[in-house]
């Protein structure tokens, strides 16, 4: 049975794809020229797209699989960052090309690079967890 932490974190992270649907449907603006951008914007688009739901579902589980192993203490915890890695990278590639054609990311592209750090130390977490039980 589901702690009732994994049960809340689960049901949080669920409605969040209503968010990552409406992302979709921004997308679709996007490649039908209905909302003008660029070539960089269109693939970065794309890419926080995929990652925000990838990851999600990434996120959930690996919530599952620690939860129903019973895997506790900093392993438990730290596999939380893979969730965090589903805002961190998504934001970064959406904020990093915001503005009118830009012609590169801007500083905000930092974002993907600390959520790619978060995920890795999340699935590192899990995964130690995990064979540890």
């Amino acid at each position: 049975m589901l702690s009732s932490t994994a049960t809340q974190t689960g049901g949080t992270v669920l409605l969040t794809v209503v968010a990552i649907a409406y992302g979709g449907t921004f997308l679709l603006r996007v490649v039908t020229a209905k909302v003008p951008a660029n070539d960089l914007q269109k693939s970065f688009f794309r890419a926080g797209h995929a990652h925000a739901g990838v990851l999600v579902i990434l996120g959930l589980v690996a919530t599952l699989y620690v939860d129903l192993a019973e895997v506790e203490g900093i392993w438990r915890s730290l596999t939380n960052l893979i969730l965090v890695a589903a805002i961190l990278m998504p934001a970064g590639f959406f904020l990093s090309v915001t503005g009118r054609d830009p012609q590169r990311p801007n500083g905000l592209f930092a974002l993907v690079w600390l959520g790619a750090l978060s995920l890795t130390l999340g699935v590192i977490a899990a995964g130690i967890g995990l064979l540890t039980v």
